[in-house]
Protein backbone atom coordinates (compact mmCIF):
# COMPACT_ATOMS: atom_id res chain seq x y z
CA UNK A 1 0.00 0.00 0.00
CA UNK A 2 3.11 2.09 0.64
CA UNK A 3 4.71 1.21 -2.43
CA UNK A 4 1.73 2.02 -4.62
CA UNK A 5 0.98 5.53 -2.76
CA UNK A 6 4.33 6.63 -2.98
CA UNK A 7 4.38 5.93 -6.97
CA UNK A 8 1.47 7.92 -7.40
CA UNK A 9 3.18 10.76 -5.46
CA UNK A 10 5.39 10.38 -7.85
CA UNK A 11 2.96 10.68 -10.45
CA UNK A 12 1.64 13.88 -9.27
CA UNK A 13 4.80 15.47 -8.55
CA UNK A 14 6.45 14.76 -11.67
CA UNK A 15 3.73 14.59 -14.42
CA UNK A 16 0.27 16.41 -13.04
CA UNK A 17 2.25 19.01 -11.03
CA UNK A 18 3.78 20.57 -13.96
CA UNK A 19 1.17 20.40 -16.15
CA UNK A 20 -1.12 21.68 -13.61
CA UNK A 21 0.89 24.80 -12.84
CA UNK A 22 1.37 25.60 -16.92
CA UNK A 23 -2.63 25.42 -17.07
CA UNK A 24 -3.00 27.57 -14.18
CA UNK A 25 -0.43 30.29 -15.22
CA UNK A 26 -1.17 30.33 -18.94
CA UNK A 27 -2.36 33.76 -19.91
CA UNK A 28 -5.83 33.00 -21.96
CA UNK A 29 -7.01 30.73 -18.92
CA UNK A 30 -6.23 33.41 -16.17
CA UNK A 31 -7.34 36.03 -17.76
CA UNK A 32 -10.68 34.12 -18.86
CA UNK A 33 -11.02 32.88 -15.11
CA UNK A 34 -10.39 36.87 -14.17
CA UNK A 35 -13.11 38.06 -16.29
CA UNK A 36 -15.44 36.18 -15.28
CA UNK A 37 -14.73 37.37 -11.80
CA UNK A 38 -14.75 40.38 -12.94
CA UNK A 39 -18.61 39.89 -13.97
CA UNK A 40 -19.92 37.69 -11.29
CA UNK A 41 -21.32 40.39 -9.12
CA UNK A 42 -23.32 41.84 -11.79
CA UNK A 43 -24.76 38.20 -12.33
CA UNK A 44 -25.52 37.39 -8.87
CA UNK A 45 -27.27 40.52 -8.59
CA UNK A 46 -29.17 39.58 -12.00
CA UNK A 47 -29.97 36.05 -10.54
CA UNK A 48 -31.16 36.97 -7.26
CA UNK A 49 -33.65 39.07 -8.91
CA UNK A 50 -35.52 36.15 -9.79
CA UNK A 51 -36.46 35.52 -6.68
CA UNK A 52 -38.22 38.27 -6.71
CA UNK A 53 -39.66 37.91 -10.48
CA UNK A 54 -40.84 34.49 -9.94
CA UNK A 55 -41.16 33.88 -6.12
CA UNK A 56 -41.35 29.88 -4.95
CA UNK A 57 -45.01 29.35 -4.23
CA UNK A 58 -47.56 26.97 -6.39
CA UNK A 59 -50.00 29.10 -8.61
CA UNK A 60 -52.73 27.63 -7.26
CA UNK A 61 -51.80 28.68 -3.73
CA UNK A 62 -54.38 30.08 -1.00
CA UNK A 63 -51.68 31.41 0.93
CA UNK A 64 -53.47 35.57 0.94
CA UNK A 65 -49.47 36.91 0.97
CA UNK A 66 -48.22 34.55 -1.43
CA UNK A 67 -51.33 35.31 -3.74
CA UNK A 68 -50.50 39.07 -3.75
CA UNK A 69 -46.98 38.57 -4.60
CA UNK A 70 -47.29 36.19 -7.54
CA UNK A 71 -50.20 38.63 -8.75
CA UNK A 72 -48.11 41.42 -8.49
CA UNK A 73 -45.07 40.08 -10.44
CA UNK A 74 -47.51 39.05 -13.05
CA UNK A 75 -48.65 42.36 -13.14
CA UNK A 76 -45.07 44.20 -13.72
CA UNK A 77 -43.49 41.31 -14.88
CA UNK A 78 -41.92 43.59 -17.68
CA UNK A 79 -40.29 46.33 -15.18
CA UNK A 80 -38.90 43.83 -12.98
CA UNK A 81 -37.37 42.00 -15.59
CA UNK A 82 -35.81 45.00 -16.35
CA UNK A 83 -32.41 44.63 -13.78
CA UNK A 84 -32.22 41.02 -15.15
CA UNK A 85 -31.99 41.81 -18.56
CA UNK A 86 -29.75 44.36 -18.10
CA UNK A 87 -27.05 42.46 -15.59
CA UNK A 88 -27.49 38.55 -16.34
CA UNK A 89 -28.97 39.52 -19.81
CA UNK A 90 -25.86 41.21 -21.29
CA UNK A 91 -23.21 39.04 -19.04
CA UNK A 92 -21.20 38.60 -22.22
CA UNK A 93 -20.82 41.94 -22.28
CA UNK A 94 -19.16 42.24 -19.12
CA UNK A 95 -17.00 38.99 -19.73
CA UNK A 96 -16.19 40.27 -23.03
CA UNK A 97 -14.52 43.59 -21.40
CA UNK A 98 -13.05 41.48 -18.41
CA UNK A 99 -11.50 38.57 -20.11
CA UNK A 100 -9.45 41.56 -22.07
CA UNK A 101 -9.08 43.73 -19.56
CA UNK A 102 -7.06 40.42 -17.74
CA UNK A 103 -5.24 39.53 -20.73
CA UNK A 104 -4.51 43.28 -21.76
CA UNK A 105 -2.22 43.09 -18.02
CA UNK A 106 -0.49 40.04 -19.32
CA UNK A 107 0.91 42.68 -22.73
CA UNK A 108 1.05 45.74 -20.35
CA UNK A 109 -1.62 47.78 -22.49
CA UNK A 110 -4.14 49.66 -20.97
CA UNK A 111 -7.21 47.58 -20.02
CA UNK A 112 -9.30 49.71 -19.93
CA UNK A 113 -8.73 50.32 -23.61
CA UNK A 114 -8.58 46.91 -24.79
CA UNK A 115 -11.85 46.10 -23.03
CA UNK A 116 -13.37 48.50 -25.11
CA UNK A 117 -11.66 46.89 -28.38
CA UNK A 118 -13.13 43.95 -27.12
CA UNK A 119 -16.75 45.43 -26.23
CA UNK A 120 -16.25 46.68 -29.69
CA UNK A 121 -15.43 43.63 -31.29
CA UNK A 122 -18.41 41.69 -30.35
CA UNK A 123 -21.05 44.13 -31.00
CA UNK A 124 -19.58 44.29 -34.55
CA UNK A 125 -20.36 40.43 -35.00
CA UNK A 126 -22.79 39.83 -32.41
CA UNK A 127 -25.36 42.31 -32.44
CA UNK A 128 -26.82 42.51 -36.34
CA UNK A 129 -29.22 44.97 -37.24
CA UNK A 130 -32.76 43.71 -37.79
CA UNK A 131 -35.79 46.05 -39.08
CA UNK A 132 -33.85 49.17 -37.84
CA UNK A 133 -33.50 47.31 -34.14
CA UNK A 134 -30.20 45.64 -32.66
CA UNK A 135 -30.48 41.80 -31.67
CA UNK A 136 -29.47 41.21 -28.25
CA UNK A 137 -29.91 37.52 -28.75
CA UNK A 138 -26.09 36.68 -27.74
CA UNK A 139 -26.04 38.96 -25.32
CA UNK A 140 -26.33 36.52 -22.86
CA UNK A 141 -25.06 32.58 -22.45
CA UNK A 142 -25.36 31.84 -26.15
CA UNK A 143 -22.46 34.41 -26.92
CA UNK A 144 -20.17 33.55 -24.60
CA UNK A 145 -17.96 31.67 -26.16
CA UNK A 146 -17.79 34.17 -29.30
CA UNK A 147 -17.31 36.91 -26.21
CA UNK A 148 -13.98 34.73 -24.98
CA UNK A 149 -12.58 34.69 -28.53
CA UNK A 150 -13.56 38.19 -29.90
CA UNK A 151 -11.74 39.31 -26.30
CA UNK A 152 -8.86 37.38 -26.73
CA UNK A 153 -8.43 38.16 -30.59
CA UNK A 154 -8.75 42.11 -30.46
CA UNK A 155 -6.04 41.94 -27.43
CA UNK A 156 -3.51 40.53 -29.41
CA UNK A 157 -3.88 41.90 -32.12
CA UNK A 158 -3.70 45.21 -30.03
CA UNK A 159 -0.57 43.58 -28.55
CA UNK A 160 0.94 43.19 -32.58
CA UNK A 161 0.29 46.52 -33.31
CA UNK A 162 1.80 47.84 -29.91
CA UNK A 163 5.09 45.88 -30.34
CA UNK A 164 5.96 46.45 -34.15
CA UNK A 165 4.71 50.32 -33.50
CA UNK A 166 2.32 49.96 -35.29
CA UNK A 167 0.07 53.43 -34.54
CA UNK A 168 -0.03 57.00 -34.86
CA UNK A 169 2.36 59.43 -32.66
CA UNK A 170 1.60 63.03 -32.36
CA UNK A 171 4.16 65.46 -31.48
CA UNK A 172 5.09 66.08 -27.72
CA UNK A 173 3.59 69.31 -27.41
CA UNK A 174 -0.34 67.49 -28.17
CA UNK A 175 -2.01 66.59 -24.99
CA UNK A 176 -1.90 63.33 -23.11
CA UNK A 177 -5.44 62.81 -23.77
CA UNK A 178 -5.44 63.54 -27.23
CA UNK A 179 -2.26 61.73 -28.20
CA UNK A 180 -3.80 58.36 -26.27
CA UNK A 181 -6.89 58.97 -28.49
CA UNK A 182 -5.07 58.99 -31.61
CA UNK A 183 -2.82 56.13 -30.90
CA UNK A 184 -5.84 53.78 -30.56
CA UNK A 185 -7.01 54.65 -34.02
CA UNK A 186 -5.42 52.18 -35.86
CA UNK A 187 -6.31 49.43 -33.66
CA UNK A 188 -10.10 50.24 -34.24
CA UNK A 189 -9.82 50.43 -37.22
CA UNK A 190 -7.92 46.70 -37.74
CA UNK A 191 -10.42 45.54 -35.35
CA UNK A 192 -13.20 47.11 -37.77
CA UNK A 193 -12.18 45.72 -41.01
CA UNK A 194 -11.07 42.05 -39.67
CA UNK A 195 -14.46 41.32 -37.82
CA UNK A 196 -17.36 42.69 -39.49
CA UNK A 197 -16.34 41.44 -43.33
CA UNK A 198 -15.47 38.12 -41.67
CA UNK A 199 -18.99 38.36 -39.98
CA UNK A 200 -20.68 39.09 -43.33
CA UNK A 201 -18.41 36.38 -45.58
CA UNK A 202 -19.52 33.81 -42.71
CA UNK A 203 -22.93 34.94 -42.97
CA UNK A 204 -22.78 34.81 -46.76
CA UNK A 205 -21.29 31.49 -47.19
CA UNK A 206 -23.16 29.72 -43.98
CA UNK A 207 -26.25 31.60 -43.62
CA UNK A 208 -25.51 32.18 -40.03
CA UNK A 209 -23.47 34.91 -37.90
CA UNK A 210 -20.57 34.28 -36.15
CA UNK A 211 -21.99 33.80 -32.51
CA UNK A 212 -24.27 30.68 -34.69
CA UNK A 213 -21.51 29.23 -36.03
CA UNK A 214 -19.35 28.88 -33.17
CA UNK A 215 -22.75 27.87 -30.81
CA UNK A 216 -23.11 25.33 -33.67
CA UNK A 217 -19.30 23.82 -33.36
CA UNK A 218 -19.07 23.86 -29.71
CA UNK A 219 -22.79 22.70 -28.96
CA UNK A 220 -21.67 18.85 -28.44
CA UNK A 221 -19.18 20.14 -26.56
CA UNK A 222 -22.08 21.74 -24.19
CA UNK A 223 -24.01 18.83 -24.56
CA UNK A 224 -21.14 16.96 -23.11
CA UNK A 225 -20.19 19.20 -20.24
CA UNK A 226 -23.76 18.36 -18.75
CA UNK A 227 -23.17 14.72 -18.41
CA UNK A 228 -22.38 12.88 -14.95
CA UNK A 229 -18.35 11.68 -16.62
CA UNK A 230 -17.71 15.34 -17.35
CA UNK A 231 -19.27 16.11 -13.90
CA UNK A 232 -16.78 13.22 -11.92
CA UNK A 233 -13.81 14.45 -14.10
CA UNK A 234 -13.85 17.64 -13.36
CA UNK A 235 -14.20 16.96 -9.75
CA UNK A 236 -11.12 14.41 -9.68
CA UNK A 237 -8.57 16.58 -11.36
CA UNK A 238 -9.89 18.95 -8.83
CA UNK A 239 -9.30 16.92 -6.37
CA UNK A 240 -5.93 15.79 -7.45
CA UNK A 241 -4.67 18.56 -7.81
CA UNK A 242 -5.59 20.42 -4.61
CA UNK A 243 -4.38 17.05 -2.84
CA UNK A 244 -0.48 17.74 -4.32
CA UNK A 245 -1.01 21.75 -3.07
CA UNK A 246 -2.00 23.32 -6.64
CA UNK A 247 -5.47 25.27 -6.83
CA UNK A 248 -7.64 22.92 -8.74
CA UNK A 249 -10.72 24.67 -8.16
CA UNK A 250 -9.32 27.69 -9.99
CA UNK A 251 -8.13 25.31 -12.92
CA UNK A 252 -11.57 23.62 -13.22
CA UNK A 253 -13.66 26.54 -12.64
CA UNK A 254 -11.69 28.31 -15.47
CA UNK A 255 -12.12 25.80 -18.25
CA UNK A 256 -15.58 24.84 -16.99
CA UNK A 257 -17.25 28.96 -16.09
CA UNK A 258 -18.34 29.33 -20.50
CA UNK A 259 -20.17 26.04 -20.10
CA UNK A 260 -21.78 26.80 -17.06
CA UNK A 261 -22.59 29.91 -18.01
CA UNK A 262 -24.15 28.72 -21.18
CA UNK A 263 -26.04 25.95 -19.19
CA UNK A 264 -27.08 28.55 -16.64
CA UNK A 265 -28.49 31.16 -19.05
CA UNK A 266 -31.03 28.25 -21.09
CA UNK A 267 -32.12 27.18 -17.01
CA UNK A 268 -33.18 30.44 -16.58
CA UNK A 269 -35.16 31.14 -20.11
CA UNK A 270 -36.28 27.57 -19.60
CA UNK A 271 -38.20 29.02 -15.86
CA UNK A 272 -38.71 32.46 -17.31
CA UNK A 273 -41.21 30.33 -19.70
CA UNK A 274 -42.76 28.34 -17.64
CA UNK A 275 -40.86 25.19 -18.86
CA UNK A 276 -38.86 22.30 -17.35
CA UNK A 277 -35.42 23.11 -16.32
CA UNK A 278 -32.90 21.30 -18.59
CA UNK A 279 -29.27 21.48 -17.38
CA UNK A 280 -28.08 20.16 -14.09
CA UNK A 281 -24.33 20.92 -14.14
CA UNK A 282 -24.03 24.38 -13.54
CA UNK A 283 -21.80 26.58 -10.44
CA UNK A 284 -24.45 26.27 -8.18
CA UNK A 285 -24.61 22.31 -8.17
CA UNK A 286 -20.52 22.55 -8.15
CA UNK A 287 -20.31 24.76 -5.08
CA UNK A 288 -23.33 23.47 -2.95
CA UNK A 289 -23.26 20.01 -3.17
CA UNK A 290 -19.78 18.82 -4.32
CA UNK A 291 -17.78 21.37 -2.10
CA UNK A 292 -19.31 21.90 1.11
CA UNK A 293 -17.18 23.79 3.13
CA UNK A 294 -14.63 23.75 0.73
CA UNK A 295 -12.70 21.83 -1.70
CA UNK A 296 -13.03 17.94 -0.62
CA UNK A 297 -16.68 18.71 1.22
CA UNK A 298 -14.69 19.35 4.42
CA UNK A 299 -17.15 20.77 6.58
CA UNK A 300 -18.50 17.86 7.90
CA UNK A 301 -14.79 16.53 9.05
CA UNK A 302 -14.12 20.07 10.60
CA UNK A 303 -17.06 19.07 12.71
CA UNK A 304 -15.68 15.32 13.45
CA UNK A 305 -12.23 17.44 14.44
CA UNK A 306 -14.08 19.33 16.99
CA UNK A 307 -14.73 15.97 19.52
CA UNK A 308 -11.49 14.49 18.53
CA UNK A 309 -9.65 12.97 21.32
CA UNK A 310 -5.98 14.83 19.57
CA UNK A 311 -5.82 18.11 20.85
CA UNK A 312 -4.12 19.12 17.37
CA UNK A 313 -7.22 17.88 15.46
CA UNK A 314 -9.65 19.12 18.37
CA UNK A 315 -7.67 22.59 17.67
CA UNK A 316 -8.14 22.74 14.09
CA UNK A 317 -11.62 21.87 13.88
CA UNK A 318 -12.46 25.03 16.15
CA UNK A 319 -10.24 26.83 14.24
CA UNK A 320 -11.89 25.33 10.87
CA UNK A 321 -16.04 25.17 11.58
CA UNK A 322 -16.38 28.95 11.13
CA UNK A 323 -14.52 29.61 8.00
CA UNK A 324 -16.18 26.05 6.83
CA UNK A 325 -19.28 27.24 6.58
CA UNK A 326 -18.53 29.74 4.22
CA UNK A 327 -16.49 27.60 1.82
CA UNK A 328 -13.42 28.34 3.12
CA UNK A 329 -11.22 25.53 4.07
CA UNK A 330 -7.46 26.48 4.13
CA UNK A 331 -7.30 25.74 8.26
CA UNK A 332 -8.33 22.25 7.39
CA UNK A 333 -6.39 21.18 4.47
CA UNK A 334 -2.84 22.99 5.54
CA UNK A 335 -3.63 22.52 10.03
CA UNK A 336 -5.34 18.53 9.60
CA UNK A 337 -3.06 18.41 7.56
CA UNK A 338 -5.19 16.52 4.50
CA UNK A 339 -2.51 17.92 2.00
CA UNK A 340 -0.40 15.54 0.92
CA UNK A 341 -2.13 13.34 3.67
CA UNK A 342 -2.04 9.47 2.89
CA UNK A 343 -4.78 8.56 5.61
CA UNK A 344 -6.67 11.41 3.90
CA UNK A 345 -6.38 11.12 -0.13
CA UNK A 346 -8.93 8.42 -0.64
CA UNK A 347 -12.06 9.70 0.98
CA UNK A 348 -10.77 13.46 0.03
CA UNK A 349 -10.84 12.75 -3.69
CA UNK A 350 -14.08 10.44 -3.75
CA UNK A 351 -16.26 12.17 -1.62
CA UNK A 352 -16.82 14.52 -3.89
CA UNK A 353 -17.47 12.38 -6.54
CA UNK A 354 -19.83 10.21 -4.59
CA UNK A 355 -21.48 12.90 -3.59
CA UNK A 356 -21.65 14.58 -7.06
CA UNK A 357 -23.70 11.26 -8.49
CA UNK A 358 -25.92 11.10 -5.64
CA UNK A 359 -26.66 14.92 -6.47
CA UNK A 360 -26.79 14.40 -10.19
CA UNK A 361 -29.10 11.09 -10.40
CA UNK A 362 -31.55 13.24 -7.80
CA UNK A 363 -31.61 15.77 -10.36
CA UNK A 364 -32.21 13.70 -12.87
CA UNK A 365 -35.12 12.16 -11.65
CA UNK A 366 -36.47 15.09 -10.98
CA UNK A 367 -36.04 14.40 -6.87
CA UNK A 368 -34.33 17.67 -6.29
CA UNK A 369 -34.98 21.08 -7.91
CA UNK A 370 -32.24 22.38 -10.17
CA UNK A 371 -29.91 25.74 -10.28
CA UNK A 372 -31.70 28.60 -12.19
CA UNK A 373 -29.45 31.34 -10.04
CA UNK A 374 -25.81 32.66 -9.54
CA UNK A 375 -24.75 32.82 -5.78
CA UNK A 376 -21.64 33.95 -4.35
CA UNK A 377 -19.48 30.88 -3.41
CA UNK A 378 -19.33 31.85 0.29
CA UNK A 379 -22.75 31.32 1.07
CA UNK A 380 -23.69 28.51 3.61
CA UNK A 381 -24.23 25.04 1.67
CA UNK A 382 -27.85 24.24 2.54
CA UNK A 383 -28.83 28.33 1.99
CA UNK A 384 -26.85 28.22 -0.95
CA UNK A 385 -28.65 25.17 -2.27
CA UNK A 386 -31.79 26.29 -2.12
CA UNK A 387 -30.96 29.74 -2.77
CA UNK A 388 -29.38 28.86 -6.49
CA UNK A 389 -32.91 27.35 -6.83
CA UNK A 390 -34.93 29.72 -6.06
CA UNK A 391 -35.59 28.66 -2.56
CA UNK A 392 -36.58 25.46 -3.46
CA UNK A 393 -36.77 22.84 0.11
CA UNK A 394 -35.49 20.26 -1.76
CA UNK A 395 -32.06 21.22 -2.50
CA UNK A 396 -31.41 21.55 1.37
CA UNK A 397 -32.10 17.77 2.14
CA UNK A 398 -30.23 16.88 -1.01
CA UNK A 399 -26.95 19.22 0.69
CA UNK A 400 -27.63 17.45 4.22
CA UNK A 401 -27.58 14.17 2.20
CA UNK A 402 -24.18 15.14 0.91
CA UNK A 403 -22.72 16.15 4.11
CA UNK A 404 -23.83 13.26 6.22
CA UNK A 405 -21.70 11.07 3.43
CA UNK A 406 -19.34 13.50 3.87
CA UNK A 407 -19.22 12.35 7.38
CA UNK A 408 -19.12 8.99 7.44
CA UNK A 409 -16.64 8.40 4.46
CA UNK A 410 -14.18 10.74 6.32
CA UNK A 411 -14.94 8.89 9.94
CA UNK A 412 -12.93 5.71 9.58
CA UNK A 413 -9.94 7.63 7.92
CA UNK A 414 -10.32 10.45 10.85
CA UNK A 415 -10.06 7.48 13.86
CA UNK A 416 -7.12 5.80 12.11
CA UNK A 417 -4.98 9.49 11.51
CA UNK A 418 -6.75 10.22 15.34
CA UNK A 419 -5.09 6.97 16.77
CA UNK A 420 -1.66 7.67 15.03
CA UNK A 421 -1.83 11.27 16.54
CA UNK A 422 -2.46 10.06 19.66
CA UNK A 423 0.54 7.61 19.89
CA UNK A 424 3.07 10.08 19.08
CA UNK A 425 1.15 12.47 21.69
CA UNK A 426 1.50 9.86 24.21
CA UNK A 427 4.86 9.34 23.13
CA UNK A 428 5.97 12.80 23.40
CA UNK A 429 4.31 13.50 27.33
CA UNK A 430 6.49 10.54 28.36
CA UNK A 431 9.66 11.63 26.71
CA UNK A 432 8.99 15.06 28.55
CA UNK A 433 8.28 13.45 31.93
CA UNK A 434 11.50 11.38 31.55
CA UNK A 435 13.75 14.40 31.07
CA UNK A 436 11.50 16.48 33.57
CA UNK A 437 12.66 13.39 36.16
CA UNK A 438 16.25 13.50 34.73
CA UNK A 439 16.76 17.14 35.63
CA UNK A 440 15.24 16.66 38.78
CA UNK A 441 17.55 14.03 39.54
Amino acid sequence: MSSLYAKLISVIEQKITPMAGAIGQQKYVTSIRDGFILALPFMIVGSFMLVFIFPPFSPDTSWSFARAWLQFSLDHRESLMLPFNFSMGIMTLFISVGVAASLARHHELDPLTSGMLSLMGFLLVAAPLKDGQISVAYFSGQGIFTALLVAIYTTELYAFLRRHNITIRLPPEVPTGVARSFEILIPVLAVALTLHPLNLLIEAQLGMIIPEAIMSLVKPLVAASDTLPAILLSVMVCQILWFAGIHGALIVTGIMNPFWMANLSVNQAAMAAGTAIPHIYVQGFWDHYLLIGGVGSTLPLAILLMRSKAVHLRTIGRMGVVPGLFNINEPILFGAPIIMNPLFFIPFVLIPMVNATLAYFALDFGLVSRVVSMTPWTTPAPIGASWAANWSFSPIIMCLICMATAAVMYYPFLKAYEKQLLSQETGDAGAESRVGQSETA
